[in-house]
């Protein structure tokens, strides 16, 4: 079964009012199995447009990343963050098939 991912971008309005959801949210990815493949690191816009911080979250199936995000748990995090960012999150479901080089 092909793995789940958030794709997050933020624009921060307060750092730390946001520091808020950043302590809170760990414990709710963890119950979620969720674990973090890039979290505000280094990034440059090649194309497009872009936000200021960009996060990417694996998660065992596309349906427990939907599920992350509509819990209950969830909501409450999220509560602490949108009053201070915006966002654009995507759910995706992984990719199993060939790749590149693949014969």
């Amino acid at each position: 079964m092909a793995k789940g991912y958030w794709i997050v971008r933020v624009d921060i309005a307060d750092l730390e009012r946001y520091g808020a959801y950043v302590a809170a949210n760990g414990a709710v990815f963890a119950a979620h199995n969720a674990r973090f493949l890039a979290r505000a690191g280094r990034s440059e816009t090649l194309e497009g447009s872009s936000r200021s911080r960009n996060v990417v979250l694996e998660f065992p199936t596309y349906e427990a990343a939907l599920a992350c995000w509509h819990s209950a748990e969830y909501q409450e995090v999220l509560a602490l963050r949108t009053p201070v960012s915006t966002a654009d999150l995507l759910v995706i479901e992984g990719y199993e098939g060939p790749q590149p080089g693949d014969s």
